[in-house]
């Protein structure tokens, strides 16, 4: 069976039923997340980190059941990690009420697009500037 032909009644959790779809950033296969691999120095910090692929075939299983926000979720998971933590961090400080102004969240959904092809965080944070406008809660 393919990534193409996932059926969430019989492959979900993935790590436990697909282990093969799933590899670290770095390419190595969970069989290959060890104790003894990590004692002997074969495993760094970005094998313990989420693959975009892992959650974009998360998404598709979301999408298959009907949840189709949670796939989305999954998606913009997928774009971030290629996002530095400071950015996110950076961005997720931005979104909090009367952080940002509409300018600085269209900067940084700008910033995105261009400089990630992040689109749909993009979107979300456009979304969340019209939201936040409506809602009278952006920064002077």
């Amino acid at each position: 069976m393919t990534p193409a032909e996932l059926d969430p009644q019989h492959d979900y959790p993935l790590a436990s039923h697909r282990p093969e779809l799933i590899r670290t950033p770095t390419g190595k296969r969970l069989d290959e997340i060890t104790m003894r691999a990590v004692l002997d120095g074969e495993v760094v910090a970005e094998d313990l980190r989420i693959a975009a692929e892992t959650l974009r075939l998360q998404a598709r299983i979301a999408d298959s059941v009907g949840r189709p926000q949670l796939g989305q979720n999954f998606r913009r998971a997928a774009e971030m990690t290629a996002l530095p933590d400071e950015e996110v961090l950076r961005i997720y400080n931005a979104l909090r009420p009367g952080a940002s102004t509409r300018q600085e969240l269209a900067g940084i959904a700008e910033a995105l697009e261009r400089d990630h092809s992040a689109t749909l965080c993009a979107r979300l944070i456009r979304e969340a500037a019209e939201v936040y406008e409506r809602r009278g809660i952006l920064a002077g």
